[in-house]
């Protein structure tokens, strides 16, 4: 690719301010992984159908993989390693991901972490109907889903 198009860009992930240099077709996954080091966000199908690399831009979830990093400039953009405390100790739905046992392998489980927390943050609460349908949006290969469906719920649960 012709170095010439690259353009600079400014991020903010997490929290903190970051300036890249990516060509115009660079993904936001892929800069958030190669470029920032964020190896949390990751890509399975590269499609947006996994939903693998979903991160929180805006306060909206999204498939990082679906996006140019270009179309993100300026943005608040979260992922799985800002969602705990500054004290690195782990937020609820992180400790109730550990407590109901909801990760196997662990690649699926950034991108549930990212969607729930952002339909947590926008609905404040949700029925058990609403979190299945919810996370039917994303792919795990290894649960079955039902731990992660009570890890949602118990959040939601206490919550109430």
């Amino acid at each position: 690719m012709d170095e010439s198009l690259e353009q600079l860009i400014a991020l903010r992930v997490n929290g903190v301010r970051h300036e890249v240099v990516v060509p115009p077709r660079r993904t936001l996954s892929d800069v958030l992984r190669h470029d920032l080091g964020l190896t949390g966000t990751h890509v399975g199908c590269e499609h947006g159908i996994c939903g693998a690399c979903t991160v929180i831009v805006d306060g909206a979830a999204v498939r990082s993989c679906l996006l140019l990093a270009v179309q993100v400039e300026d943005c608040e953009i979260e992922t799985v390693e800002g969602l705990a405390g500054p004290d690195g100790e782990p937020n609820a739905l992180q400790r109730a991901f550990h407590e109901n046992r909801a990760q196997q392998c662990g690649f699926c489980t950034p991108g549930f972490l990212m969607l729930a927390e952002a339909a947590i943050r926008e609905r404040g609460s949700m029925t058990e109907e609403e979190v299945t349908d919810l996370l039917a949006s994303n792919v795990c290969r290894c649960t079955g889903y039902d731990a992660i469906l009570a890890a949602v719920n118990q959040v939601m649960k206490e919550r109430r």
